[in-house]
């Protein structure tokens, strides 16, 4: 007998019901689990990037769901401007690293993708490296977004984040999965 299918629940089979449905976000639920479904097809990036002169780029915004100021990675939706339902990881990565760093990358490369809260959301996340980082405008997001870029010496990058967290800054733990990925993400 297939392991896997004797761990599947019978959730499994029940039939979808939509609890309330947003532009970005519906709340489904299957059986007896309720979740979060992103109503964009492609999910979600984030980007692994380190400039010329060896720092590693991390964004600082106030989100409203913990209502803190966390520091992330330059990250986003894929597909979610108007025309694009069929934008790749990679061309998100490009365009969101440049509006909220004012980097632009001269190549960028998949490194691995995964749930970002299996028991909670189907989003997926991918993880993306960008190189060749140039430079081109100042960064801070779009219309919507009051980003403040940070430039952190990459070997001091894990010990910034955690005097961040003791000042009372969210960190998001995705953080220390991309530092390990930009110092092993080439092995696999």
């Amino acid at each position: 007998m297939n392991q896997l299918a004797h761990r599947t629940p019978n959730d499994a089979n029940a039939p979808v019901e939509t609890l309330y449905q947003g532009r970005w976000l519906s709340l489904r639920k299957r059986g007896r689990w309720e979740y979060a479904e992103r109503n964009n097809p492609g999910g979600a990036v984030i980007i692994l990037a380190v400039t010329p002169d060896d720092k590693v780029l991390f964004v600082e915004q106030y989100r409203v769901a913990i209502l803190k100021n966390t520091i992330e990675m330059p990250a986003g939706l894929v597909g979610d401007l108007a025309g694009q339902d069929d934008e790749g990881a990679l061309l998100a990565a490009q365009r969101e690293l440049e509006e909220e760093t004012g980097y632009r990358s001269g190549r960028v490369e998949f490194i691995h993708e995964g749930p970002s809260s299996s028991g909670m959301s189907t989003e997926i996340i991918a993880f993306v490296r960008a190189w060749d980082l140039q430079k081109v405008g100042p960064g801070g997001g779009d219309e919507s977004e009051n980003i403040i870029v940070h430039e952190v010496p990459r070997l001091e990058a894990g010990a910034w984040l955690f005097a961040r967290a003791r000042e009372g800054y969210s960190i998001d733990p995705k953080l220390f999965a991309g530092l390990w990925f930009i110092e092993h993400g080439r092995l696999g």
